[in-house]
């Protein structure tokens, strides 16, 4: 269950902004978007899904973009470019991460903060990357420090460790540990790369081989994240001929099929799976001939939102309700906030174009976001509809945040003219 995520210094975001998935304060009004669980002793909230506004190149991929990034330097514990593996270049090209408007380098930072396995995860890194396309670039781990229940487990500054409370986690740490600081800090401080993260490499190796399978596990198998999703292909892993999941027939049937059914056929000169279209006469035809490109969308991300409803997981997703009518993501976005079948505490963070999700009745004012662009810093900045207060304000219940976005009361928005441009056009 995410709680929260920071980043600074990524792409158009020069300031540090928030992302954050607790509900505001004082916020009243649809309690079933609010997933609660313990850890210990005290209680934990989060919101169930959030959706990001912004205008066309505003920053809104890029909040999608650092939570990707993020998760792949954790994952390969280095901050050393990679083959590509993913359609955000940032994960494998890190010279692209730095805001290019800077003619002085800044730190680069992430932290996220989230509830796994009963046990509430703090970590952040703070790096330096040099400045935007500088790829010949020293890298170095600055600062790494790792949080759990609230409690400081380690700081990392440059090559110099300090642990905290490590008594209060023995249960996930080796046997004694305590043997194993001395050589820790040696090992460390003497023979550590610089571009190498120390939670995946000697934290792992000497002391808590369950402390990072624990956030290995949430990175890999909770926190998904689609970038550029409406070029996402789902390929299923079968050993038939013949395979797809009975429950996604279902969903397509009330998302509007033109077909009896959708199936996968492996092709038989390469072995992989095609979406198909079987006909009532028994005919086969591969669906994108026949299909709309709205229902092959809806085929390709249905195994990840039921996959983040069955197991809990935080599926993010970059252009979701691209080529999808609105009432069908309405009613996705109302599974995520129903209670019988969110039990596993599932979220759903997406951003959009269409105004149609904003409704009081649908989603709260600390789930909906904003992202906006400044024309003269080229910067991004990020806030919430919440932000703005209550009183004598046009964000407080009740009001229609559909025509007051439009009349730029929340910003996020811009007025686009483009007669003179097209004018010209046909006058030359």
């Amino acid at each position: 269950m995410l709680l929260e995520f920071q980043t600074e210094n990524f792409k158009s975001f020069k300031d540090r902004i928030i992302f954050s998935m607790v509900p505001a304060p004082k916020q009243k009004g649809l309690d079933y978007s609010i997933l609660n669980t313990k850890v210990g002793k005290k209680d934990y909230k989060a919101l169930c899904s959030a959706v990001v506004y912004g205008p066309n190149a505003a920053g809104k991929t890029n909040i999608l973009g650092a939570i990707q990034t993020f998760k792949s330097i954790v994952l390969r514990g280095n901050i050393k470019n990679s083959a590509p593996s993913s359609p955000n270049p940032s994960d494998y090209y890190l010279e692209l991460i730095p805001n290019n408007t800077l003619k002085e380098k800044k730190n680069v930072f992430f932290s996220i903060k989230f509830i796994h396995n009963n046990y509430l995860i703090n970590y952040s890194i703070s790096l330096d990357l040099g400045l935007f396309m500088d790829k010949d670039y020293e890298r170095t781990v600055l600062n790494e420090e790792l949080e759990i229940n609230e409690k400081k487990i380690f700081t990392r500054e440059n090559n110099k460790l300090t642990f905290d409370n490590l008594k209060d986690i023995e249960t996930l740490l080796i046997t004694n540990y305590e043997k194993k600081l001395k050589a820790i800090h040696t090992i460390v401080e003497d023979s550590m790369q610089k571009e190498d993260l120390f939670l995946m490499n000697g934290f792992k190796t000497i002391l808590s081989p369950a402390i990072t399978e624990l956030i290995s596990d949430y990175l890999t198998n909770k926190l998904e994240v689609a970038y550029h999703a409406d070029l996402m292909e789902t390929v299923p892993q079968f050993n038939s001929k013949t395979a797809i999941d009975n429950f996604m027939n279902e969903a397509v049937k009330d998302f509007g099929i033109n077909s009896n059914k959708l199936v996968y056929v492996k092709n038989k000169k390469t072995d992989e799976p095609i979406l198909c279209s079987i006909m009532d006469d028994k005919r086969v035809l591969p669906a994108e001939m026949f299909e709309s490109y709205g229902t092959v969308r809806f085929v390709n991300i249905f195994p990840i939102i039921s996959h983040a409803l069955k197991y809990g997981g935080t599926l993010v997703i970059d252009e979701f309700d691209s080529s999808i009518h609105p009432m069908a993501i309405m009613s996705i976005i109302g599974v995520f906030h129903n209670d019988e079948i969110n039990k596993n505490h599932a979220q759903l963070i997406f951003n959009t174009h269409n105004p149609l999700y904003l409704n009081g009745n649908l989603l709260r004012r600390d789930e909906i976001k904003f992202v906006e662009r400044d024309d003269e810093t080229k910067c991004s900045r990020h806030y919430s509809l919440s932000d703005f207060g209550t009183k004598g304000t046009n964000a407080r219940k009740g009001k229609d945040y559909m025509d007051n976005y439009f009349i730029s009361a929340y910003g996020a928005i811009r007025d686009i003219d483009f007669s003179d441009t097209f004018k010209k056009i046909v006058e030359e």
